[in-house]
């Protein structure tokens, strides 16, 4: 499975047990339940990974000049009651 699911047709990077079981029986005319194929999948010593929510390139120093500097001009202020 070396390129990912969008290799295989898939609109995002995300495996499922679904889409894995579907790859399975594409490539090889097997056919398994997905819950089956999870059983698989953790006999050959796979787990469970959910992808990061913060990209590596992300720049700290950035975001934080950021919000000091640039954000106070750009955030709405509550208006003056007279």
């Amino acid at each position: 499975m070396e390129g990912g699911p969008r290799q295989f047709g898939y609109a995002t990077d995300l495996w499922t047990l679904k889409r894995v079981a579907e790859v399975i029986e594409r490539s090889f005319g097997v056919r398994y339940h997905p819950y089956h194929v999870w059983r698989v999948l953790v006999r050959l010593g796979w787990s469970c990974q959910k992808p990061e929510r913060r990209a590596r390139e992300r720049d700290e120093a950035a975001i934080e000049r950021w919000r000091k500097r640039r954000w106070p001009h750009i955030k709405k202020r509550p208006e003056a009651s007279t």
